[in-house]
């Protein structure tokens, strides 16, 4: 199934006619990244299945990514990965959301339940933010090492986890310190590491502060 079709499927991205395919595909990939947040609800029901569950998403994903560079395409899975690559990524092992699986599974292997659920959030809805707002409203550009990102992006980080992390109970300058990490975690020009990374360093510094 072409990206076109994928978008066609959904309502709230086929009638997005003014943006160009990279907001369309920006806006899908953020989509599946919101996805991560319901794991920290289903850790607090049962940990070990919800770990299990991303070990086999990788496993699943990986095999399925392998078949679709040789040719096999596997029905529904490549589809939806087309639809979420970017540019750079044609003709690649599209490595997002296995560093997204794994930065979601490593937080919570290593930290406890709130820490793990800080990372994932920051994950979840800081990266998503920063991307997206740097997308539609960035202006204000870092230097050419730090990719496209933008400052706009960069505040959205900041203002998406402060929020989160105060509104499960960390007190302002907790909050701060982690949304201050977190922001500055997303700009590191890593490609889509960075998925990896804010998960894990995130909820390291909400396990000290929390």
């Amino acid at each position: 199934m072409s990206d076109s079709k994928i978008f066609n499927a959904v309502p709230a991205f086929s009638n997005i006619k003014p943006f160009s395919s990279e907001i369309r595909t920006e806006l899908f990939r953020k989509c599946i990244h919101l996805m991560v947040a319901f794991v920290p609800l289903a850790a607090s029901v049962n940990l070990f299945a919800t770990k299990s569950f991303l070990v086999a998403a990788i496993v699943v994903y990986s095999v399925c990514e392998a078949m679709r560079l040789n040719g096999r395409r596997v029905l529904l899975i490549s589809g939806i990965t087309d639809a979420a690559s970017r540019t750079r990524d044609k003709g690649h092992f599209v490595l997002g959301p296995v560093a997204l699986a794994v930065g979601t599974l490593l937080a919570l292997m290593l930290y406890p339940s709130t820490a793990a659920a800080v990372g994932i959030y920051a994950l979840a809805f800081g990266d998503s933010a920063a991307s997206i707002v740097g997308k539609f409203f960035g202006r204000i550009k870092y230097p050419e090492i730090l990719g496209k990102k933008t400052l706009e992006g960069t505040l959205a980080c900041f203002v998406a986890v402060f929020i989160v992390t105060f509104a499960i109970g960390a007190d302002i300058k907790a909050a701060f310190i982690i949304a201050a990490i977190a922001a500055v975690t997303e700009l590191v020009p890593i490609k889509d590491l960075d998925n990896l990374l804010i998960p894990v360093f995130t909820g390291m510094v909400a396990m000290l502060l929390l």
